[in-house]
C-alpha cells in the first residue's frame, strides 16, 4: 500500500505524465545519469535519491519491474474496495425511505469514495491495462459528470495506458465510447477526430501491425467530413509507401477511398466536379500502387489493394457508360476501359518474369501478377472477356500458374471458361 500511495502521489503531483515505461532495477542508475542533476524530478524530492521503484521525469514516469507484481494487487484491492464502499453509500443515499440526515451522510461519503475509485482505477489501469472492471467504473462515474473536460481527462488516461501497451484492446474501445458521447454536443469534434488520426499514425510507427490501432482509425473516418477524408488519404500516402507489408494502412486507405465515392457531391460543387474528383482519387491510387509493385518485388499487400482499386474503377467506368446517352461519351469510358486492361496487360509482362531463382520474391510476384489476372477475367463485364481473352496470351499465363502454384488447378478452369 506504501507503493501505491508512493505511484498516486506522483500521477497527482505531475498532471502532464505523457509517457509509462516498465523499468528494470539496473536501468535507474543509467537513466538518473543520463538526465544529470538538472533534471526535474518530484520522485527523488519526495522519496530520496536512492529510491529505485519509480522514476520520473520530464513527465516520463517509469515503474520498476521488480515491484509491479505487488503494485498491481495492493491497486486492485483499492480498487475493489472502494468501489465497494461507493456501491453501499450511492444505494443508501437513493433510498427514500432512510432518514434525511443519514441520506446526506451517504451522498457526502458518495462523492468523497467516487474520487477514490477514480484514483484507484487510475492506478491499476497503468499497471492492467486490461482490468475491464475499472474502465466500466470510470464510465458510469463520468457519466455523472458529462463534462468535456472530464471526456478530456479519460481520453488523456488511455493515450497514457497506449504509450507502454499500444495493443491494448480496452484502452482502445474506451476512447471511442468517449468519442461518440462527446459526439453529439462537441463543437471542435473534427479538431479530436484530426488528433486520434495523428496518435494511431504515431502508434503505428512505434508498433508494427497495430491491427487495433488501425481499427481505430478506420472507425474515425465515419466521423469524417469529405474534405478530411480526402486529406487523410493524401497524408497516408507516404506511411504507406514505407510499409508496404502492412495490410492494414492499405484497408485503411480502401476505407477512405470507397467513403469518398460513396458520399454525395455538394450542391455548390455540382456532380459533374464531384466525378472528376472521383475519377482523380482511384487513378491517383492506381498510379501509386503499380509503382509500389514494381518498387517492392512480391508483396501480396499490394496486390489485393490493386484488386479493390481496379474493381472501383471498372465500376466506375461501366456506371458511367451505363448512364451516359452520348456516344462520344460512351466512346471515351470504352477507350478508358482499353487503356486500363493494356496497362494490366503490360503489368502482367513485367511481373511475370522470373529473373532471379534464387529468391523467393521474384517468383512470388509471378504468382500474384498471374492469380490477379485471373481474378480480373471473373470481374470484367460479360462481353469484355472475349476481347481480352484475344490480347491475353493465355498459354503463358498458364505456363506461369504451372510454375508457381500448380497446386491450384481451379485457377486454370477458369481460364478456359469464356
Amino acid at each position: 500500500m506504501d507503493l501505491l500511495n508512493q505511484l498516486e502521489t506522483i500521477l497527482e503531483s505531475d498532471p502532464l505524465i505523457d509517457e509509462v515505461g516498465l523499468i528494470h532495477p539496473s536501468q535507474f542508475v543509467t537513466l538518473s545519469n543520463e538526465c544529470g542533476e538538472s533534471g526535474n524530478s518530484s520522485v527523488d524530492d519526495a522519496f530520496g535519491p536512492t529510491d529505485t521503484k519509480f522514476w520520473n521525469r520530464d513527465h516520463k514516469l517509469g515503474i520498476s519491474t521488480e515491484v509491479l507484481l505487488p503494485l498491481c494487487k495492493a491497486a486492485k484491492s483499492a480498487f475493489m474496495d472502494a468501489m465497494k464502499q461507493y456501491k453501499m453509500h450511492s444505494n443508501l443515499s437513493d433510498d427514500k425511505h432512510e432518514d434525511e440526515n443519514i441520506v446526506i451522510d451517504s451522498l457526502l461519503s458518495c462523492q468523497s469514495f467516487e474520487h477514490e475509485v477514480m484514483k484507484h482505477s487510475r492506478a491499476l489501469l497503468l499497471l492492467s491495462c486490461d482490468f475491464g472492471t475499472a474502465w466500466n467504473a470510470r464510465k458510469l462515474l463520468v457519466l455523472k459528470k458529462p463534462q468535456l473536460s472530464v471526456f478530456t481527462d479519460e481520453l488523456f488516461l488511455s493515450t497514457l495506458v497506449l504509450s507502454y501497451s499500444p495493443k491494448s484492446e480496452q484502452a482502445w474501445s474506451h476512447r471511442r465510447w468517449v468519442i461518440k458521447m462527446i459526439a453529439g454536443n462537441c463543437l471542435n469534434l473534427q479538431q479530436i477526430v484530426a488528433k486520434e488520426s495523428e496518435l494511431v499514425k504515431k502508434i503505428a510507427e512505434r508498433s508494427k501491425m497495430n491491427y487495433r490501432a488501425w481499427n481505430h482509425r478506420c472507425w474515425l473516418v465515419s466521423y469524417m467530413t469529405r474534405e478530411q477524408m480526402l486529406h487523410e488519404l493524401k497524408r497516408s500516402r507516404d506511411w504507406a509507401g514505407l510499409h508496404v507489408a502492412d495490410n492494414s494502412c492499405f484497408h485503411y486507405r480502401r476505407l477512405l477511398i470507397l467513403r469518398i465515392i460513396e458520399s454525395k457531391p455538394n450542391k455548390q460543387d455540382g456532380n459533374f466536379s464531384y466525378d472528376v474528383e472521383k475519377y482523380q482519387v482511384l487513378k491517383e491510387e492506381l498510379e501509386l500502387n503499380e509503382v509500389l509493385i514494381k518498387r517492392y518485388i512480391g508483396r501480396e499487400a499490394l496486390w489485393l489493394h490493386r484488386r479493390f482499386l481496379s474493381l472501383c474503377w471498372i465500376r466506375h467506368l461501366t456506371t458511367m457508360c451505363g448512364i451516359s446517352c452520348h456516344s462520344e461519351q460512351k466512346t471515351s469510358v470504352d477507350n478508358e476501359i482499353n487503356i486500363f486492361l493494356d496497362k494490366e496487360f503490360c503489368l502482367l509482362d513485367s511481373c511475370s518474369l522470373i529473373q532471379d531463382t534464387e529468391f523467393e520474391d521474384f517468383k512470388a510476384q509471378a504468382m500474384y501478377s498471374a492469380v490477379y489476372f485471373v481474378w480480373l477475367i471473373k470481374k470484367i463485364p460479360q462481353f469484355r472477356k472475349i476481347e481480352m481473352h484475344e490480347k491475353l496470351k493465355v498459354g503463358n499465363l498458364k505456363n506461369i500458374l504451372h510454375k508457381t502454384c500448380s497446386e491450384r488447378s481451379f485457377l486454370l478452369d477458369i481460364l478456359e471458361e469464356r
